[in-house]
């Protein structure tokens, strides 16, 4: 029998209601152009066009008049099932892990719409680095954490992303390998760091950590001063700085996060997994993540005993 795809439903609604693809791919975490191509299968899926763009909006064709009632009462029912089972009064505290740069680059608006979402949900987030951060939740101090890793270590959880590195200057004439090229790094441990310094010396020469700073904020200062090179996620290297992918520099491995909730984590921790899931989705469908990607599932387990080696851990 034939089903129509709330997922598309959700989509032609909200575009609707905002009349806007931009707009509703904001509510969705999702680029304009997936929110486009949703609406597009949901036509040919009618066989009837439903919305049209005018000169500053998108509106409603009479097809997409009459579909209008039929979807509100078909996501209605759906959220009023989903909510018969789950419960709609998620409340509770939930205890995030994550590195920095991952907070203040990728989850700013997905954290924000989790917390305007279910407002009786307290939401404490660490940023620290990797090891750390395992730490913390090996003790049960943290619900859901995201992790950096070596690419393919075989560790529990969830890869949300996957990023090409790339080296980051403030000039070009100090993007070439040398005895003491001047590093800008974080505090040991450090998955860039560790990259960094590794691809040098595999050129035959010692790096130096001129400028050691645990705030992204600082090193990108430091960088932009002239200080030192650093490495970053592709997508995370600023348009003022000059960006080296390998053909001066050595190539660096790509970068991984692992997301892991804990196996006793209560519903609202496990709400702001999927939410954070979809962001990384978005971001990876989106204009400005096509660098990056969401990987495919790795073990779904949050549990601590998939850490028992904790060296195929990035230092990061």
């Amino acid at each position: 029998m034939d089903t129509i795809d709330p997922a598309l439903l959700r989509a032609f609604v909200l575009t609707a209601r905002t009349g806007s693809f931009t707009k509703a791919g904001e509510t969705l975490f999702r680029s304009q152009s997936a929110v486009s191509l949703q609406i597009r299968k949901l036509e040919d899926f009618l066989g009837e066009r439903l919305l049209r763009r005018n000169a500053r909006t998108v509106v409603l064709t009479p097809a997409g008049e009459r579909l209008m009632t039929f979807a509100e009462k078909i996501l209605d029912l759906n959220s009023a099932a989903i909510a018969a089972f789950r419960g709609e009064d998620v409340s509770g505290l939930i205890r995030l892990g994550t590195p920095e740069d991952i907070a203040t680059t990728y989850l700013p608006k997905a954290l924000a719409a989790f917390a305007a979402a279910h407002p009786k949900v307290s939401l404490e987030v660490t940023c620290d680095l990797t090891l750390n951060l395992l730490d913390r939740f090996r003790d049960g101090r943290l619900d859901v954490v995201l992790l950096k890793r070596e690419p393919a270590a075989p560790i529990g959880g969830q890869r949300v992303w996957a990023e090409p590195l790339v080296w980051v200057a403030a000039n070009p004439e100090l993007l070439w390998p040398r005895a003491g090229l001047p590093l800008v790094v974080s505090p040991e441990p450090c998955v860039y760091r560790k990259r960094a310094v590794e691809a040098i010396r595999n050129t035959g020469h010692e790096p130096r950590a001129a400028y050691v700073c645990g705030s992204l904020a600082g090193a990108l200062a430091a960088v932009r001063a002239g200080l030192g090179i650093a490495v970053l996620p592709e997508h995370m290297a600023p348009p003022d700085l000059v960006v080296e992918t390998g053909d001066r520099m050595p190539a660096l491995e790509a970068t991984e996060i692992l997301m892991v909730t804990a196996a006793d984590a209560g519903l609202a921790a496990r709400r702001l997994a999927d939410v954070i899931e979809a962001a990384f989705e978005a971001e990876a469908n989106s204009e400005d993540g096509k660098t990056g990607g969401l990987g495919s599932a790795g073990q779904s387990s949050g549990s601590n005993a998939g850490y028992a080696a904790s060296g195929a851990l990035t230092r990061g």
